[in-house]
């Protein structure tokens, strides 16, 4: 079986369909699926070690899974999109310091640094030589550090603009063949392994509900939609681009008369522009980027077994988590009807 070792872990939590696999014949070369993929179910994992640079996904691999499930894009385009995604130097510096290693790490220095100051301000009173004391220090930064760790992993629900967005441009081809991208950590011993999940996904009916509730929110809380939505806005930065006429005027006025190094290796002048993710248009439109711009975040909450339960009406057969939809509905259009139970 095809990527058992990635696939076991997350089918303990029971949050999804089983794990589909993929049966490879070495003497044929031929590779056929058990069975037909159901909406949410796990198709493919990649898996590469975080801690060196060297390392990335195998997209041989992957390309010769995703032909054998008739998905014809060209390689070298969706390759290129998941390198730019998330294979950056500073885009994987980024998943390190937010991975689930450097979070232990932080909250057992937190725990001994809270633990230390505590201590030692209790020393100062007269109680403090007590060893009853001592139970109560280490219960107040227990007590701490879980709050911390708490806030921690409900900040680690939402939407990640520097991991999850990224994945959007990829997204945006591959849910046309009802495929969703998500990126996920996980700590092997000392190692932090970076998890690449493929999951089906069919937007059409997702598509078309969420049209359609988006359409009702346009006639029935246009302003309510709109401060929702401009909630989704990423900073970009831009060259700063000025008239023709200006620009060459400015150029007589202070160019020298002798031309320098410097002024030839001039940094083009940038400013930082606040982008809307999702601009006002057609239902449909908006619904479609929704869809895209959360597909990645939606695979990671849904491989990690952190969506909420749903109560009806989704389109996931045979399973208690929201679809996309119901998600996007929920926790981003902020409508006053729920479909989650608490957990």
């Amino acid at each position: 079986m095809a990527h058992k070792s990635q696939a076991d872990g997350t089918e303990k939590n029971g949050s999804f369909p089983s794990i589909l696999y993929c049966r490879s014949d070495l003497k044929e070369g031929s590779l056929q699926w058990v069975k037909e993929p159901l909406n949410g179910q796990v198709l493919m994992v990649l898996s590469m070690d975080n801690n060196c640079s060297a390392t990335s996904f195998d997209m041989d691999l992957c390309a010769e899974k995703l032909k054998s499930l008739g998905v014809q894009v060209a390689a070298d385009q969706w390759g290129r999109l998941i390198q730019d995604a998330v294979l950056k130097p500073e885009v994987r510096r980024y998943m390190f310091y937010n991975s689930r290693a450097f979070q232990i790490a932080i909250a057992v220095v937190f725990y001994m640094s809270l633990w230390t100051n505590i201590y030692t301000t209790v020393q100062l009173c007269s109680f403090g030589r007590y060893w009853e004391a001592s139970v109560l220090v280490t219960l107040a930064a227990v007590a701490v550090t879980v709050v911390v760790i708490l806030v921690i992993d409900r900040r680690q629900r939402k939407i990640n603009m520097n991991t999850d967005v990224r994945l959007a441009a990829v997204n945006e081809i591959f849910i046309k063949h009802s495929l969703i991208l998500g990126i996920t950590d996980v700590l092997d011993g000392p190692h932090n392994i970076l998890q690449l999940w493929f999951v089906h996904f069919s937007p059409e009916r997702c598509l078309q509900s969420l049209s359609a509730h988006i359409s009702d929110l346009q006639r029935t809380r246009a302003s309510g939609l709109r401060h929702s939505l401009d909630q989704l806005c990423v900073v970009m930065e831009v060259v700063v681009r000025p008239d023709p006429g200006t620009e060459e005027e400015a150029l007589r006025e202070e160019s020298p008369l002798l031309s320098n190094r410097e002024n030839l290796n001039k940094k083009p002048v940038t400013c930082n522009e606040l982008l809307c993710l999702v601009p006002e248009g057609p239902p449909e439109v908006m619904a479609q980027q929704l869809l895209v711009i959360f597909s990645g975040c939606y695979v990671r909450l849904l491989v990690t077994g952190r969506l909420p339960r749903a109560v009806a009406g989704g389109h996931l057969e045979h399973s208690s988590v929201p679809c996309l939809c119901q998600f996007i509905e929920t926790t981003v259009l902020n409508t006053s009807q729920s479909w989650f139970m608490g957990r």
